[in-house]
């Protein structure tokens, strides 16, 4: 099936993302020499790929790194969680198959994008056991467990079937490791793998050896599973807008689909329609629940001149609009672009094993090779005995317990976190949020219920019961959130309803109905005057009702006001706990919605944090990208309004009860949908972090005390193996310790 845009259903390539914004420096691209011009050079033209395969950062480096090798390449642009491969290419140089087969090569798949014609086909998503790196570990798992039943049978065999077991499970691994090498990447994490584990071998060590390559191709496989992950949280984004759009023309509406909408075309929003494009409203008077996209917990009017956006829902009645940008450049289209680039706009770490490795292997491998060599060589000395050190050498050399010792830390920290709702995608993010000492909160559904309720029932004259039956008699005849929060509400107190005839919606004002032989109007305060006065010491309370952040309908009843009702987005009773526990871990927070700011001062003065209010989705995640440049930053959002933000900051979090995108946006979630668990992750991460300081220390420190030794002639080949397998035996119990790690509760 060819790939799609996620939302307009158009065939189209996703790297034009890249293209869209200003990405490249002004002097990357040059004019192209004319058909037939063969005395000009042919100018460096910016082509793309589609990379399947690709799951770390590691895999991105090392493309990178091969390619930037041939000539005539440069601007190489690697974004794994879009799968896509950008550069800039003078095919005179380098023709274009070369690039597809220096992928290749590397154990990656590539297949061309060009904007004129539809994007390479969209791969179904696989559960890991269907991958090839789930495979790989389903294979060496089974040959481990394999050879150990036959050593049991046959015990003089041990060795022969722990090192075919080892062998056939590195054969992968070697091919990836020996093809980077031979295009410039000597010191992968593959090739450290295939070093250690034949050095094991060489040593009499299979089964470690056998061991090692199993615990690397588990960890590959959870990378694997948590960037497809990742991936699918863009396309979740596909159900915002609708397909199809009503427009227009002479008079007569014609369902069409919205890839064939123009700007200035003429659409109808039918009331309960989720609105199809970004466009003003030119006939009309309705509300909109923007939630979806700007976060805002309270319905909009719209009237003549309003902007609407494409995925947020008329409520009321229909509208006529204009629309202003086409399907592919809409809000939500522009909301997909922004996940992506946030995204590949993240300085990714290199995983600390492969980062080390580049002083660490090389150094250790140097050393083996002296001891070897220069003893006889120079001095004379025994072979046999320096041909042993250099062997015991390799086996201290040999990276099982620092292999070991991170993952297993990971493994049990995420494991503590799954049974208390916190859920993480990898090490990476643990390793992040230890560093995070800003914390910046979506406001709506995450500190707040967002729902709204009735906060307080205000009668001018008369008694709050009476006021409340009169609204509650007109508002059940309407689905409006306000009118459905005042119904609820009334239904909880056992408040009767009253006969209520001639009931009438006022569409973006109110409602009209008659009680007892008199007109009522319920509606915003605004709008009052209208159906008789309010006076200055009503119109006062009420301004104070609104400075506090709260919506307030006014009941009108024979011409005089009979009171207001206030409602609002309370703070969940949690939120305060939460942001005082941040607070006492050192961690500064801070509140972003969409709402006004006397709304957003409200809360988060409740709250005793900062604010940030009136911002659109892009404005929240360049609050977070400049934050970000300034210290590690966490976001914590449940809607899809919050994804760009979340992929901006260096850790995203989603709450439990958000919708998918935010979930798998994220980097985090909190299951249990508690705002406290925030906390409690932060401190697990730290935790986290500590144990494996303490286990690197272990790990390196038994290496160099052993390493001094066999260098001396003072420990041989049993006791580098006892260093090696000790030190794999102490980091694993240290990590371990974290399985019953007690979790910080707010």
């Amino acid at each position: 099936m060819t790939k799609r845009h996620p939302v307009s259903g158009k065939a189209v390539s996703k790297t034009r993302h890249f293209h869209d914004h200003d990405h490249h420096h002004p002097h990357e691209c040059e004019a192209s020499a004319p058909d037939g011009d063969a005395d000009r050079p042919i100018a460096a033209n910016g082509l793309s790929w589609h990379v399947s395969g690709m799951d770390c950062a590691s895999c991105a480096a090392t493309i990178t790194h091969a390619l930037n090798r041939l000539p005539g390449v440069k601007h190489v642009h690697v974004s794994i969680i879009s799968e896509t491969l950008t550069l800039q290419l003078d095919e005179q140089q380098t023709p274009r198959p070369e690039i597809e087969k220096t992928i290749a090569a590397l154990g990656y798949k590539a297949q061309s994008l060009q904007a004129e014609k539809p994007a390479v086909q969209k791969e179904p998503d696989q559960r890991w056991w269907q991958t090839s790196k789930g495979q790989a570990v389903i294979l060496s798992g089974i040959l481990l467990a394999t050879a150990f039943l036959i050593s049991l049978a046959w015990p003089q065999g041990r060795e022969i079937v722990f090192a075919s077991a080892a062998l056939v499970s590195l054969l992968p691994v070697s091919r990836h490791a020996f093809a980077a090498l031979k295009h410039g990447s000597p010191f992968t994490i593959e090739m450290l793998m295939t070093i250690a584990a034949v050095g094991a071998l060489f040593i009499h060590a299979a089964e470690e050896a056998a061991m090692v390559v199993f615990l690397f191709n588990i960890g590959e496989m959870l990378e694997g599973v948590a960037a497809g992950r990742a991936r699918a949280g863009i396309r979740a984004l596909d159900a915002l807008a609708p397909k199809t759009a009503w427009r227009e023309r002479d008079g007569r509406l014609q369902e069409v689909s919205i890839d064939d909408l123009a700007i200035g075309d003429i659409i109808l929003a039918r009331s309960g329609d989720r609105i199809a494009a970004d466009g003003q409203v030119v006939d009309g008077l309705s509300s909109v629940n923007e939630a979806p996209v700007t976060g805002e917990s309270l319905p909009r009017p719209k009237r003549q001149g309003d902007t609407v956006y494409a995925g947020t829902i008329n409520l009321e009645a229909p509208l006529r609009l204009r629309v202003e940008k086409t399907a592919a450049d809409n809000t939500i289209a522009r909301i997909i672009k922004l996940v992506e680039t946030a995204e590949t706009a993240k300085a990714p770490t290199e995983r600390f094993i492969d980062n080390f490795s580049r002083y660490y292997m090389p150094v250790i491998v140097g050393i083996a090779l002296l001891t070897a060599l220069i003893p006889p060589l120079v001095f004379a000395a025994g072979w046999a005995t320096w041909l042993y050190r250099a062997l015991a050498l390799l086996l201290i050399g040999c990276p099982c317990a620092l292999v070991i010792s991170v993952p297993a830390a990971i493994a049990a920290s995420l494991a503590n976190g799954a049974r208390h709702g916190l859920l993480v995608k990898g090490g990476q993010v643990i390793e992040t949020l230890a560093a995070v000492r800003t914390i910046a909160f979506d406001k709506t559904g995450t500190l707040t219920t967002g729902t709204l309720t009735v906060s307080d029932v205000i009668p001018f004259n008369g008694k709050a019961e009476t006021l409340l039956a009169l609204a509650y008699s007109v508002e059940q005849e309407s689905s409006h959130p306000l009118a459905a929060a005042i119904v609820a509400h009334a239904q909880a107190a056992n408040i009767p309803a009253r006969k209520a005839g001639h009931i009438q919606t006022i569409a973006g004002k109110g409602m009209t109905a008659t009680i007892a032989g008199k007109k009522v109007f319920i509606g915003a305060p605004r709008f009052a005057a209208d159906y008789g006065m309010i006076v200055a010491a009503e119109q006062a309370r009420i301004n104070q009702l609104e400075d506090q952040g709260k919506t307030v309908v006014v009941v009108m009843k024979g011409g005089i006001a009979a009171g207001g009702i206030a409602l609002g987005d309370m703070p969940r009773e949690d939120a305060k706990p939460a942001i005082t526990a941040l607070h006492r871990l050192g961690v500064e927070t801070i509140m972003m919605t969409g709402d006004n700011k006397r709304a957003a001062s409200a809360i988060a003065e409740k709250l005793d944090m900062q604010a940030q209010a009136e911002l659109l989705p892009e404005m929240k995640a360049d609050f977070i990208g400049k934050l970000a440049q300034e210290k590690p930053v966490g976001m914590v959002g449940d809607g899809i309004n919050d994804a760009p933000a979340l992929a901006r900051a260096n850790v995203g979090i989603a709450m439990g009860a958000g919708t998918d995108v935010a979930l798998e946006t994220a980097d985090a979630a909190l299951l249990r949908n508690r705002v406290g668990d925030v906390a409690a992750l932060i401190k697990l991460a730290r935790d986290t972090m500590r144990n494996i300081k303490q286990n690197i220390t272990i790990a390196l420190g038994l290496k160099l005390v052993f390493l001094i030794t066999t260098l001396l002639g003072i420990t041989g080949l049993w006791p580098a193996i006892f260093a090696d397998t000790g030190a794999t035996v102490l980091v694993t119990i240290n990590a371990l310790r974290l399985l019953g790690q007690k979790i910080y509760e707010s």
